[in-house]
């Protein structure tokens, strides 16, 4: 099988420019170019971990030239609107770092400064966790902790100071605010306000278990273990935060496959699926913080079948070409002039589904490279 995977990431980059991948589902239905954005930020962090683990250059060939078409010589990110406060936009940021590294280009220095500049000035709550973007005021969404706490703390790590204890405020706020004592998942979004048309009242909390909302947040908190220095006690309580969410969601695993449903408390309701990209985020968060000593040898064997039954119901050959099926294409809360899109399950089900979009792809991959370290 590792053959047809790695076909499978090299089509997807054959038939991509930087400015036309085939992994972003959303710019494909608008007919329009990609920008710089989250939804190729995952795949291009999932194709440079691909060159480290098989040592083919063509993967991270193609993130350079992705840098190389964006990042200008004074450190400026093309197509990138500092005045939107949105957190999906740092996600992308992330390449600059291994980018620099390769090429000691100082243009990537420049925009990772650039970018964190504008990170920096990101609306807050009261509690000081950033807005998810601006047209979302006081929202905290799970989606926000994978977008920017990873390039913040990977900025610390290589330019700044080495402080995280803005990262650290803001996960401790967002478990206290987010998790469900109950069965120990977090839901989707919380309004600091308690004003928004989704929200409750009294909790400011959105109403479902968004499977992919907890897998963005997963990621987030083992990508972070990985970034910060090993020896800082911050890791020993970031790995008991991941190791407590885990083991909460393998509850929900589907026996036979591993994988989750969309929203992920609701078996047995008409309309629920078994959802790809967030089955695969927690299949990586496993794998990954097995590997990292965080979590148990049980994790692992977790990841692993959750990946295998990805794998092996929704990793197709059709017409000669491979796909991944079974991808939520986008979910979220509001804004207001959008009520649809207001976190009931009935909601959560009825976005559209697809196949190779990168939030599926890019964590598929990533638990790929993960498998593949295994093997070494």
């Amino acid at each position: 099988m590792h053959e047809t995977i790695e076909r499978y990431i090299l089509e997807l980059v054959r038939r991509s420019t930087p400015r036309r991948t085939a992994w972003n589902l959303e710019k494909i239905r608008e007919g329009k170019d990609v920008s710089w954005n989250y939804i190729d930020g995952c795949m291009l962090t999932a194709l440079l971990a691909m060159t480290e683990i098989t040592g083919d250059d063509r993967y991270a060939a193609f993130v350079e030239q992705v840098g190389d078409s964006f990042v200008r010589e004074d450190g400026t990110v093309d197509t990138f609107e500092a005045d939107k406060h949105a957190l999906d936009d740092y996600n992308e940021g992330r390449i600059l770092f291994p980018l620099y590294a390769r090429t000691e280009n100082e243009k990537y220095r420049k925009a990772a400064e650039y970018l964190y500049r504008s990170l920096k000035e990101q609306p807050r709550t009261e509690e000081g966790n950033f807005w998810h973007k601006l047209i979302y005021p006081n929202q905290v969404w799970l989606d926000g902790t994978y977008m920017a706490l990873p390039f913040l703390a990977m900025y610390e790590n290589t330019f700044g100071k080495g402080d995280i204890g803005d990262i650290m405020q803001q996960l401790r706020t967002i478990r206290k605010r987010m998790r469900d004592p109950k069965t120990g998942l977090y839901y989707h979004g919380y309004d600091a306000s308690r004003k928004a048309f989704w929200a409750d009242p009294e909790t400011g909390l959105s109403k479902n278990f968004w499977l992919r909302a907890i897998g963005w947040y997963s990621l987030a908190l083992t990508d972070l273990i990985e970034i910060l220095p090993k020896g800082m006690e911050e890791r020993a309580e970031l790995a008991d935060t991941l190791r407590e969410l885990l083991e909460a969601i393998s509850h929900y695993a589907d026996p036979e496959t591993g994988m989750y449903l969309q929203v992920v408390d609701q078996k047995g309701r008409e309309g629920n699926y078994p959802e790809t990209s967030g089955s695969a985020m927690i299949a990586c968060a496993m794998l990954k913080g097995a590997r990292l000593g965080v979590l148990d040898e049980g994790f692992r064997e977790l990841g692993k079948k959750t990946f295998e039954g990805i794998q092996n119901r929704f990793l197709k050959i059709r017409d000669g070409m491979v796909g991944l099926e079974n991808i939520c294409l986008v979910a979220g809360l509001g804004p207001e002039n959008n009520r649809r899109r207001d976190g009931s399950y009935e909601y959560y089900i009825s976005e559209p589904v697809v196949s190779d979009d990168a939030k599926g792809a890019a964590p598929f991959v990533l638990c790929y490279t993960e498998i593949r370290r295994l093997d070494k």
